[in-house]
């Protein structure tokens, strides 16, 4: 080879980022679930790597600690919340119109389920609440975004005029509360949770007199 020759690493090394990325998506997409159903405590190298069939040492790797490891679960789980979820409902108008998409969309990725033990942060707040440190602060934070982002729709529907007047905070944990209600009752077969519901929400939405 010439001295002139263009090297050959730099390809090497982007095609290894992307082979690392590709990894780590299919690691967290599974631990996710794993995590859905169990908790993130039920997340170790060890047991991704028998599920999954890959190397132990190959996922330290990638996260090098499993407090990394919870992290990137619960980064992608958000993700993965926002395109089932949030990004579909934007497509409705501000404020009670999106409101009922956020609940449809929410319903359906609790119903189907996305996750295979429903709803991640009802699987996993718990266990973190009162345990202070990073995993418990982003998985905090998701769920203050999550609050702030019904809140808002309802305090645009008011100031709308489309729903009656009403405490935009008080009403997005009121909302939060059932649906996490309705994601229990589903995991233990009511097969009307859904329905119970919307109808509760809908109470919350009523036009204004």
């Amino acid at each position: 080879m010439s001295e002139n020759a263009p090297s050959p690493e730099p390809e090497s090394t982007d095609g290894r980022l992307l082979r690392g990325a590709r990894a780590r998506r299919t690691i967290t997409r599974h631990a996710v679930d794993v995590a859905s159903l169990e908790g993130l405590n039920g997340l170790s190298f060890g047991r991704l790597a028998t599920d999954l069939r890959v190397s132990k040492s190959g996922i330290q790797t990638l996260f090098r600690t499993r407090q990394n490891l919870h992290l990137a679960t619960v980064e992608a789980a958000r993700e993965l919340f926002a395109d089932a979820v949030v990004r579909p409902a934007r497509a409705a108008p501000a404020g009670a119109a999106r409101l009922r998409a956020l609940v449809g969309y929410w319903i359906e990725y609790a119903e189907k389920p996305l996750f295979t033990g429903g709803c991640f942060w009802a699987a996993n707040l718990p266990d973190f609440d009162s345990r202070p440190g990073p995993v418990r602060d982003t998985l905090a934070q998701q769920h203050r975004r999550w609050l702030s982002l019904i809140a808002g729709e309802m305090r645009h529907a008011v100031d709308a005029g489309e729903i009656a007047p009403l405490d935009p905070d008080l009403a997005a944990f009121q909302t939060d509360a059932v649906l996490n209600a309705a994601n229990t009752a589903l995991r233990l077969g009511d097969q009307d949770a859904a329905g119970k519901a919307r109808r509760v929400i809908d109470g919350l939405l009523t036009r204004p007199v």
